[in-house]
């Protein structure tokens, strides 16, 4: 027979333990996860941010130093055009490359 609430000392405990417990069921089921998919996405977009910004500026540091370079052995305007083609071309065969071995991987 269920007990009188009323007259059962631990009632008002075991019943907040219920509600405590089915929350806390819910939570970890819902709210959780979402909390950590936000999270994702926003340390996820904070990293992109950066990497971006680290790559221009390393491609910033590799042209200007492959312009200091050249211009001990040119003139600054034509070591400037020389470090353009050689990048330029650095990416050109780099993509050649990428290109040619793209279908490779899917045949094995």
């Amino acid at each position: 027979m269920p007990a009188n609430p009323l007259t059962d000392p631990n009632w008002a405990s075991e019943t907040t333990d219920m509600v405590v417990s089915f929350i806390d069921t819910v939570r970890s089921k819902t709210t959780q996860n979402l909390v950590y998919a936000a999270r994702g996405v926003v340390f996820g977009l904070i990293a992109l941010i950066v990497g971006t910004f680290a790559l221009v500026v390393a491609l910033v540091m590799l042209m200007r130093g492959l312009q200091t370079l050249l211009d001990l052995v040119t003139t600054w305007e034509r070591a400037v055009y020389l470090s353009y083609f050689i990048v330029g071309g650095v990416f050109t065969i780099a993509g050649i490359v990428f290109f040619k071995k793209r279908n490779t991987a899917a045949a094995s």
